[in-house]
C-alpha cells in the first residue's frame, strides 16, 4: 500500500502530526479522509470543509472503530488536536497504520483560514466547557 503520508508532517512519540494546511492539501488532492472526533455538540458551529469527513466522537469511538477502513488513509482531528491524538494512539494499538494527527485542530485550521463551513445558529457561549449551552434558540 502507497504511504499518502510520506514527506508530509512531523513524527512525535511515533505519531504522525499533519499541519492543517498538510491535511487540507492531502485531503483535496490526494483523498484522504478527515476524521472529526469532536462531541456532536461542537460540531454545529463550524464544521470543516474537505471533501471526505466522517464524524465519529470519541466518546463512541472505541464501540465504533471496527467501521473505519483501515485500507484509507485517515487523519483524525477535533478542536485542538488532543483527542484527537488519543484517538490515534487507541486506533494505531488496535492495527490501524495508514492514519496521522491534525495538530492544532480545528482552532489553527481557522487561523490558517481554510475553507469552513459555518453555521451560526449553532453558536455556542459559556465560560468553560462544562457551561457550554447553545447561544440562539433552535
Amino acid at each position: 500500500m502507497k504511504n499518502l503520508f510520506q514527506n508530509f508532517g512531523i513524527i512525535s512519540q511515533n505519531i504522525l502530526n499533519l499541519s492543517p494546511r498538510e491535511t487540507y492539501k492531502l485531503c483535496t488532492e490526494n483523498n484522504a479522509i478527515l476524521v472529526d472526533v469532536r462531541e456532536e455538540g461542537l460540531v454545529g458551529m463550524k464544521m470543516f470543509d474537505v471533501p471526505q469527513v466522517i464524524y465519529c466522537p470519541k466518546s463512541i469511538l472505541h464501540d465504533n472503530f471496527g467501521k473505519l477502513d483501515k485500507t484509507k488513509p485517515l487523519i483524525f482531528a477535533d478542536a485542538a488536536g488532543l483527542r484527537s491524538k488519543e484517538s490515534v494512539i487507541f486506533l494505531t494499538e488496535n492495527g490501524f497504520e495508514n492514519i496521522a494527527n491534525m495538530a492544532g485542530g480545528l482552532v489553527e485550521w481557522d487561523r490558517d483560514n481554510l475553507p469552513l463551513h459555518t453555521d451560526v445558529n449553532n453558536r455556542l457561549s459559556g465560560s468553560c466547557m462544562c457551561q457550554l449551552k447553545f447561544r440562539e434558540k433552535k
